[in-house]
């Protein structure tokens, strides 16, 4: 007895889910190992550091100090490196961000980093959209023309080769100082792993299903939307990771180029002309730029959680 068309249809499509479904690991509950070994490194890191001013350092004063005031400890051995200079206290860098960021300032260091920061993520963020797009939007082009591919995919290999301290004036000499060459900068950094990333994802679907779908009479655009760009996003959210904490860098390096005064950039060099009097202020200053990379990091791995949540190892 013949099975009608419809049936076999309906038997091939159960068949694929349920190879599908069987080739897939389990998913485990969201663990919060990753996030504490984490802070584990970082309290490691802070111990190690103080470890090293504890054996090696300069004589320990109360933070804020005058070099003439009653020594607390003094170290038993005398390193070079570990000096007050190049290595000042966690705990000195803790107080001095609860201080006027300069003489006669209301504001305290804090509160300065965190606005410069803000204005920083601003610019990084408009660079990390728009890099996004273009990424996507090469990929997309690269892996539905196999000619384009071949004739691009080698210059934007090349372009990643040329030091971003060296496109920098390039890009502000041609659009000129200001926030638009910030963007474009952080634009540069974002596109290619985003690029790179998609052409991989792009192309990682089930053949069968695409067999499926071609059954159907699907179109080109179709095939893109329910089955190549939803087998990638687990590829897309890996490389927006990578590209949010290059744009954050991206934008500290455009915005001294750019003359941006408001940013990171501008802080980080003023700070550093001024280090054998404030070497605290500097390292207050690199720690919030670290921070905010990790924080845009987080916001992109929250995103991926919402977005890919079910999947297979996302929770992992």
């Amino acid at each position: 007895m013949s099975v009608p068309a419809h049936d076999s249809v309906r038997q091939l499509e159960r068949g694929v889910e349920l190879e599908l479904e069987a080739a897939e690991p389990s998913l485990g509950r969201p663990s919060l190992r990753r996030p504490l070994l984490f802070l584990a490194a970082v309290v490691v890191v802070l111990f190690a550091w103080e470890g090293v001013k504890l054996l090696g350092g300069t004589p320990w004063r109360a933070p804020g100090a005058l070099p003439g005031s009653p020594v607390l400890w003094n170290p038993p051995f005398r390193w070079p490196f570990a000096n007050d200079l190049n290595l000042p206290h966690v705990y000195s860098i803790v107080w001095a961000m609860f201080q006027p960021f300069q003489r006669g300032a209301e504001d305290s260091l804090l509160r300065y980093l965190v606005g410069a920061a803000l204005y920083t993520w601003r610019e990084a963020f408009i660079g990390f959209v728009l890099g996004s797009l273009l990424g996507l939007g090469l990929a997309t082009i690269f892996v539905h023309s196999r000619l384009a591919e071949r004739a691009f995919v080698p210059y934007v290999i090349a372009s990643q080769t040329i030091p971003i301290m060296a496109l920098a004036p390039l890009v502000v000499f041609a659009l000129g100082q200001g926030v638009g060459s910030v963007v474009v900068i952080a634009t540069y950094l974002t596109f290619f792993p985003v690029t790179i990333a998609m052409l991989r994802g792009l192309r990682t679907f089930d053949p069968r299903a695409l067999e499926l779908l071609r059954s159907y009479g699907a179109s080109r655009r179709e095939i893109y939307t329910k089955l190549r760009l939803p087998a990638s996003m687990p590829y897309l959210f890996t490389a927006l990771k990578i590209a949010a904490t290059a744009s954050i860098v991206g934008a500290i390096i455009a915005e001294d180029t750019g003359a941006i005064q408001e940013g990171l950039g501008r802080v980080i060099i003023t700070f550093n002309q001024y280090y054998a009097t404030g070497p605290e202020k500097l390292w207050a200053t690199i720690f919030v730029a670290a921070i905010l990379g990790i924080l845009f990091f987080l916001v992109i791995r929250v995103a991926e959680l919402l977005v890919l949540r079910g999947r297979p190892g996302v929770g992992e």
